[in-house]
């Protein structure tokens, strides 16, 4: 137990708040956003509720979480936001780990991220069925309609990471593989756990190893209409390709250009990327491929970013250690803001 060195004129104040309190632990908050870290978090417990009306509010009487009160950590998280849920597998105080207990939770849950500027998505805690409506009420969460692969857990030097790794095979553009230096999409245990692939909400666009985007750019642009043209130079960072939109027709999932497909552990198993996922309108007459060429020779070899899940539903299975992707909620003609807020066990949080 620690003595908090941060009280101030905490003695001047009626109300309990971080840095006012003895025998406090302390733990490292995170922004992931910034990628900043601040050692004095304090951890402290209180009565989480779940859910939101006309849904059943669903209690945890003893939930464990950090809080600390400088401003500059909530820089650069949207607007509204005063705070971060973790949802990692390893820590013991993420969400579904500290929930796991609950029979109604079981560690698993499903992530529906909008793609609207003013409708919510939705996080499903507990087991599946997950619902939206079409306007009729649908399970999005039927195996399927899911394409599932191995979670799988990676150790960044001498430290487990909360990061969701997941096993894959091969990149396809119009139905061709792209050329892949494959070893790099097996998570390297000899260089501190580099390569692989993994999930992260806090980058918006996919990040894509550099020769892994230059055969599947490459491949793209061959598989496109010959009558769609290349702009150059990218007008907007970071995007690295970019066209004209004229000839590029709109379809219910997006700009019909060539489907991109990340394959699981088979040829049949795998999760597609639209139009709607792969493309981004950056003016009134171009559209860039959404995915960032870099450097990740100590990083995964590929990074699947916010902007590429919008629409999908992605359900977490941590004790059966799996992942499972839908296609875009375009195709059912409905998104992850039409979600069934009604369920008690299956609340959006």
């Amino acid at each position: 137990m620690a003595k908090s060195y941060g009280c101030g004129d905490c003695k001047f104040r009626s109300e309990l708040q971080p840095g006012c309190n003895n025998n406090t632990c302390y733990i490292w908050g995170e922004n992931p956003i910034k990628k900043m870290y601040h050692d004095g978090s304090e951890v402290a417990e209180d009565v989480l509720t779940i859910g939101s009306s006309p849904g059943v509010l669903v209690t945890s009487p003893r939930f464990i979480f950090t809080c600390l009160i400088d401003p500059y950590m909530l820089e650069k998280l949207a607007n509204g936001v005063t705070g971060v849920a973790g949802f990692g597998q390893t820590t013991p105080i993420t969400i579904p780990n500290q929930l796991g207990s609950d029979p109604r939770f079981s560690r698993k849950f499903g992530m529906c991220l909008s793609s609207s500027t003013t409708s919510r998505g939705v996080i499903f805690i507990g087991p599946t069925p997950y619902y939206v409506y079409n306007p009729k009420k649908i399970d999005i969460s039927n195996s399927k309609d899911l394409a599932y692969t191995k979670l799988l857990v990676n150790k960044r030097g001498f430290l487990l990471t909360d990061e969701y790794y997941f096993q894959m095979s091969s990149i396809r553009v119009a139905g061709q593989d792209a050329p892949l230096n494959k070893t790099l999409l097996i998570i390297n245990k000899k260089r501190h756990g580099t390569d692989g692939t993994s999930i992260s909400t806090a980058i918006p666009y996919t990040i894509l190893h550099t020769t892994f985007y230059d055969s599947v750019k490459t491949a793209f642009i061959n598989a496109l209409p010959k009558n769609v043209t290349i702009v150059e130079p990218p007008p907007v960072s970071p995007f690295a390709t970019c066209f004209s939109s004229e000839n590029i027709k709109n379809t219910n999932v997006g700009p019909d250009v060539p489907p991109i497909d990340i394959v699981f552990y088979k040829p049949s198993v795998f999760w597609r990327i639209s139009g709607a996922n792969s493309m981004i309108q950056v003016s009134k007459d171009v559209m860039c491929l959404a995915f960032v060429r870099q450097d990740q020779t100590w990083l995964p070899s590929i990074v699947i970013g916010g902007y590429q899940l919008e629409e999908n539903l992605l359900v977490f299975d941590l004790p059966g250690r799996k992942i499972g992707f839908s296609s875009s909620l375009k195709l059912k003609q409905t998104s992850c803001s039409q979600y069934d807020n009604t369920i008690m066990d299956k609340v959006p949080f």
